[in-house]
């Protein structure tokens, strides 16, 4: 009997969940006067410019051409480095805390602009026994932090809307 209670407990909440409309809001916090915008950068298709625009892409911003009269998002600077984290016993290098840091500009049609910036960290074990694997695994931590980057910006231009209107 308890059984059956919870399984028609349970099958009423999907019902109740998978009618009631709900759907995930994708790009909805971004303001309107930015949902048109262009993207520029010093590499037009460098890593970090191609995950800024399909972070663009993926929260629905349209990205206008160059003679548009339309905010701007200019990515000014990109620099990635790594510190020694830890060393093993011998002296060598064990772990390696990786670093990115993005400066980018938002300037708006009446010429103000607006810095923001995002910073991303991750650690990596660097063992110099299996060199190619750990390259390839680099890589992809890279990758993967130009992806939280660029939804950083995002999310700072989100933020941008309130301090343009307390201006």
């Amino acid at each position: 009997m308890f059984k059956s209670c919870k399984t028609m407990l349970m099958a009423a909440a999907l019902t109740a969940l998978t009618a009631c409309g709900f759907h995930f809001q994708n790009g909805e916090l971004i303001p309107p006067e930015l949902k048109t915008l262009r993207l520029e950068s010093s590499d037009q298709y460098g890593p970090m410019t191609m995950a800024v625009r399909r972070q663009l892409q993926a929260n629905n911003v349209h990205l206008a051409d160059a003679k548009a009269n339309v905010p701007v998002l200019r990515i000014n600077k990109t620099t990635t480095s790594d510190k020694v984290a830890s060393i093993f016993k011998r002296g060598r290098e064990a772990e390696k805390m990786l670093i990115l840091d993005v400066q980018a500009t938002v300037q708006l049609p009446n010429k103000a602009a607006y810095p923001i910036s995002a910073k991303v960290n991750r650690t990596f074990f660097d063992n110099s026994r299996a060199a190619l694997a750990k390259s390839a695994e680099k890589e992809v931590i890279w990758n993967d932090m130009r992806e939280q980057a660029a939804r950083q910006l995002i999310t700072k231009m989100v933020a941008l809307q309130y301090q343009v209107k307390n201006k």
